[in-house]
């Protein structure tokens, strides 16, 4: 499992997943459900959601509902019409919904693109495309399961920043000749 850090005010870094895989941010995170994602980079996206929430056949607490948007958009032009570069968007649109009350916990979207060259062997033209697509999707699953996991650990944590304990006052020193 990565290790993903928080800013926290004046406070540096702190793990978010403290405690490893059973801090609370982590039973949190794996009691999430990913719901089926339409189309070919909907399945890239479930998969890498699924493989980074390690559910492990837990009872879900959360469903995450995603809906994706993509595009493929010619730049480059050459006199003939000829597109000579590519740019591959995707965004996603997803919830975080408690399955206990129904309620939203989050709504967010994650964008990401890709540029690619069009050469002229096809081959490497579709090669490049589905490669654009597979890093996207993990770009993409990336900035939701940040997102999810910071605001499960608000959830499980608070929203209050962490409070760094003062030093101890110093004990009266007794005054010289006593």
């Amino acid at each position: 499992m990565a290790l993903f850090c928080l800013p926290l005010a004046g406070c540096g870094l702190q793990p978010m997943y403290a405690g490893g895989g059973s801090g609370a941010v982590a039973r949190a995170v794996s009691a999430v459900d990913v719901a089926p994602i339409a189309g070919k980079s909907g399945w890239l996206v479930r998969h890498a959601l699924t493989d980074r929430l390690g559910s492990g056949g837990k009872q879900p607490q959360y469903r995450l509902d995603v809906r994706l948007d993509e595009k493929l958009q010619g730049l480059g032009q050459l006199s003939d019409d000829t597109i000579t570069r590519e740019r591959r968007t995707m965004r996603a649109r997803y919830q975080l919904v408690d399955l206990g009350n129904g309620a939203v916990v989050l709504d967010a979207t994650a964008s990401a693109d890709a540029g690619l060259d069009v050469v002229s062997s096809e081959y490497s033209v579709i090669a490049a495309e589905q490669t654009a697509q597979e890093n996207l999707s993990r770009e993409i699953a990336d900035q939701i399961i940040t997102r999810v996991a910071t605001r499960l650990r608000e959830k499980t944590q608070g929203t209050a920043p962490v409070a760094v304990p003062a030093a101890p006052a110093p004990s009266p020193s007794p005054a010289p000749g006593q």
